[in-house]
């Protein structure tokens, strides 16, 4: 089995009591879903023209918001394995910023590093979009080129008066419609139809992302996003050489975990110095790929500290011209995440888009919404063929209430300790994963 993860991430946003409006969108349903549709007119924009510092900028503020969030999850768990999928997270939230006007803007952008104007932030995204999803149809010499599905869906209140361009903006540039339920009369209906989507587009490895309680009559807007991935290492690892191998963990303890190991000498990208050993796993294909960071022993700590967004940018391009021939095991290894974002964004500065009474999301609508909950899941595994990760992420609206060396030597790179990992995607520097493991046994 080729390696596999999955990412899931949900916005719910709870409108006020008082702005519970029953006129709105009503446009033809969709046999295939039972679900009915408000689609906007306009098609996804499937060329768009987006200059090469935007995507630049946008890379680079991803990449920010990404270890800025892994440093705040980290606090807060500190013992704690970790898994999340950025790009989900900044995907789902950009949508939600189409939406929002005045301080409530601002404060989104400032901590998700949305530094583009609206104008040019979301074509921005919607050609990494279609970049990243171009992946999968790529012609490769060796093995089956990796899959990288991404979906966005918007599902809002039934007679709720969304705003039109609103929807023509998720239409054009994250190809989302508009999924028309009954949370007002019927919250566990919509919520089991939204865990049904979520299912369906992680191929079956995230399931009941919404709790029970999680939807109320007061939701009226829930965006979701999810991203599924699946690929085979261009370099496999032997499966005969995988042997129980020790691993030191942080805490001093010993466990036994099942180590991968290579055949032989293989070319990578590889970087090291007194702190760190880095390298990068090319997958199928060579454009996605896992980059992993084993601090030396101590140091797990000193480095993680280190990181952000700008040191990992410089890392990649390290990495990319640095080559040497080597030697890489590592644990197989798996995990599951789960949590609400919410605590975590208001911490980061995300304060008044979940505030009831403050919350400026007037370019959804007219009446009153704010930010509920946001929820994060994610799924890994990977072994001696590859990886397949998921996640999903969802938002919750309520109403208110260098020159020429010698040959370098080879490398080799046992990861018999904690290490950080992330899956990139490299033209563009997208970090589609990223996590740290601190024990693979568990």
């Amino acid at each position: 089995m080729r390696n596999r993860s999955m990412f899931l991430f949900v916005i719910l946003f709870t409108a006020a009591a008082a702005g519970c409006g029953t006129s709105g969108v009503d446009n033809p349903g969709n046999p295939s879903t039972n679900v009915q549709e408000a689609r906007s007119s306009l098609e996804r924009d499937l060329h768009p023209d987006v200059d090469k510092a935007d995507s630049h900028t946008l890379a680079s503020g991803n990449a920010d918001f990404a270890f800025d969030l892994y440093a705040r999850l980290v606090q807060e768990k500190p013992e704690a394995s970790l898994f999340v999928s950025p790009y989900s997270i900044s995907s789902a939230l950009a949508m939600t910023y189409a939406g929002a006007r005045g301080d409530t803007a601002n404060q989104i952008s400032e901590v998700m590093h949305f530094d583009l104007p609206q104008e040019r932030l979301h074509p921005a995204f919607n050609a990494l979009d279609l970049t990243l999803e171009s992946r999968g149809s790529e012609i490769v010499k060796e093995g089956h080129p990796f899959e990288l599905d991404i979906s966005n869906a918007l599902w809002g209140q039934e007679g709720f008066p969304f705003k039109q361009d609103f929807l023509d903006l998720l239409a054009k540039n994250y190809g989302a419609g508009l999924m028309l339920v009954d949370f007002a009369g019927a919250a566990e209906s919509a919520r089991q139809q939204i865990n049904a989507w979520v299912e369906d587009h992680t191929n079956g490895r995230i399931k009941d992302l919404l709790g029970p309680g999680v939807i109320t009559s007061l939701t009226r807007l829930v965006l979701t996003n999810t991203i599924y991935f699946k690929a085979g290492w261009k370099d496999e690892f032997d499966k005969k050489l995988t042997q129980d191998h020790v691993f030191h963990t942080l805490a001093g303890k010993d466990v036994t975990v099942k180590m991968m190991n290579m055949k032989m000498d293989v070319t990578l990208p590889y970087t090291d110095t007194d702190d760190y050993q880095a390298v990068v796993l090319p997958y199928v294909g060579d454009n996605v790929a896992m980059v992993l960071i084993v601090p030396a022993k101590g140091k797990f700590l000193d480095v993680e500290s280190d990181m952000d967004g700008e040191w990992f940018l410089k890392l990649l391009g390290q990495l990319n011209i640095s080559k040497r021939p080597g030697i890489v095991s590592m644990p197989k290894f798996g995990m599951e995440y789960k949590a609400s974002l919410a605590d975590t964004l208001q911490d980061m500065g995300m304060k008044l888009p979940f505030n009831s009474n403050k919350a400026d999301f007037s370019g959804i609508s007219r009446k009153f919404l704010y930010i509920s909950d946001v929820i994060h899941q994610t799924f890994l595994k990977v072994d001696e063929e590859g990886s397949e990760a998921a996640g999903a992420t969802a938002v919750v609206m309520n109403v208110t209430s260098a020159g020429p060396e010698p040959p370098p030597q080879p490398f080799r790179m046992v990861v018999d300790r904690p290490f950080i990992f992330a899956i990139v995607d490299r033209p563009t520097n997208a970090v589609l994963f990223l996590g740290r493991m601190l024990n693979p046994t568990k």
